[in-house]
């Protein structure tokens, strides 16, 4: 996990990580400010993205919106950054060198797994005080109605810091099993954009049935702390079950694969 660490922390992937959590918290409360605060009515979701109505944005827990608004989006950087650092070890070479150096690889992949849970923490919690301060702004932008945002500031904000790492956490494994199965960090990301932006799209409006079991929906509810449509006890649990499949299917691959290919 040090080792890990130590790898992940160049700037290059500090300040894209981190650059695009901030980028997204200040895009996401701007187009709030003007989409949801023109009218009282549910604004039309887009693709990864649910907005609050009026009335849910003026509620206490109103002033973290943005980041259940965004959680698809701060899942893909998740996912993206999960398997950059987990493909990066096979186009670079450097699996050999570790795998020889340590040749239990279900301790490699648990130590890699380990520094990015870490590093996922710090992006959601990057995430949640970039919101803080950008909320207020765009709130008052749209003359919203923030005095109940002042009621229970504490629980509310450990809450929704503990509801986005959870969601960002499976998004990703997910994108570690997909860098793992590919060997392609382009690859995997571009089937995580490709299945938040299109795929489950397609699949929910041609089987609704399975709209409130996909990834997708379910992380989305897992960050907003429950939806009417998937409660929050179901998201986490459906949540728990992909993370543990991910890792399941990761550590099989991993352990069963001929790396000196």
């Amino acid at each position: 996990m040090r080792s890990e660490l130590l790898r992940i922390r160049r700037k290059g992937v500090a300040f894209g990580w981190f650059g695009l959590t901030i980028l997204f918290t200040l895009m996401i409360n701007m187009v709030m400010a003007q989409v949801v605060g023109a009218s009282s009515a549910s604004p039309q979701a887009g693709p990864g993205v649910s907005f609050p109505t009026l009335a849910q944005w003026q509620a206490s827990d109103g002033i973290t919106a943005g980041l259940s608004s965004a959680a698809s989006m701060y899942g893909v950087v998740t996912l993206s950054f999960w398997a950059i650092a987990t493909a990066g070890d096979y186009s670079s070479g450097l699996i050999r060198l570790t795998a020889s150096a340590q040749p239990d690889r279900a301790r490699l992949l648990l130590g890699k797994a380990g520094a990015l849970t870490l590093w996922t923490a710090v992006a959601a919690t990057v995430a949640l005080v970039v919101n803080l301060l950008v909320a207020p702004v765009a709130a008052r932008q749209a003359g919203v109605d923030v005095s109940a945002w002042s009621d229970d500031v504490v629980p509310t904000l450990a809450g929704a810091w503990l509801n986005l790492f959870f969601a960002l956490l499976v998004w990703g494994v997910i994108g570690l099993v997909l860098a793992l199965l590919t060997r392609s960090a382009a690859i995997a990301i571009s089937v995580g954009v490709g299945y938040v932006l299109v795929v489950e799209t397609v699949i929910t409006s041609a089987l609704d049935a399975l709209a409130d079991w996909m990834p997708g929906t379910t992380l989305s509810a897992l960050a907003q702390g429950g939806t009417s449509d998937v409660p929050y006890g179901s998201a986490l649990v459906l949540g728990t079950l992909y993370t543990l499949l991910s890792l399941g299917v990761a550590l099989v691959v991993f352990k069963r694969r001929d790396i000196t290919d």
